[in-house]
């Protein structure tokens, strides 16, 4: 007989329940989250303070530039405008996707991605920046 042939072996079937640890451990890691809610409560509010930071920056950018062009006579493009309220949905955005990416890892694994995210919008906003030219603007 050649292997082909062979019948194929039958798997054990037993009625005694499996006591195999591997398989009750990952059963238990599956049924409780990876960080306790106090510690990504924690997380989450500690680095919500800095999204929150640059949120009130966003908005003053978009008060005080527009009343800084009024006091020159003129008014932002729609394209000022878009770029301005974009600077100031964006850091709400990257934090709901940071907290919903986090929401099953561990605790380094949320920090970072809310530290990643926090980098993110500050790259963006210095590029809202750069394209205002407000590094040389003399309110004065």
């Amino acid at each position: 007989m050649t292997d082909a042939s062979a019948p194929a072996e039958q798997p054990e079937t037993s009625s005694e329940p499996r006591t195999d640890v591997a398989g009750a451990d990952a059963a238990e890691a599956s049924a409780r989250p990876a960080t306790p809610l106090w510690l990504a409560v924690v997380i989450a509010a500690v680095t919500g303070l800095f999204y929150a930071y640059d949120v009130w920056e966003a908005v003053g950018n978009l008060v005080g530039l527009n009343l800084y062009a009024d006091s020159l006579g003129v008014g932002l493009t729609a394209y000022g405008v878009v770029v301005l309220i974009i600077g100031v949905v964006l850091p709400f955005l990257v934090y709901a996707i940071a907290f919903w990416v986090g929401r099953r890892r561990g605790p380094l694994g949320q920090l970072a991605l809310f530290v990643v995210g926090y980098a993110l919008v500050q790259v963006l906003s210095a590029d809202v920046a750069v394209l205002f030219g407000l590094n040389g603007l003399d309110l004065g």
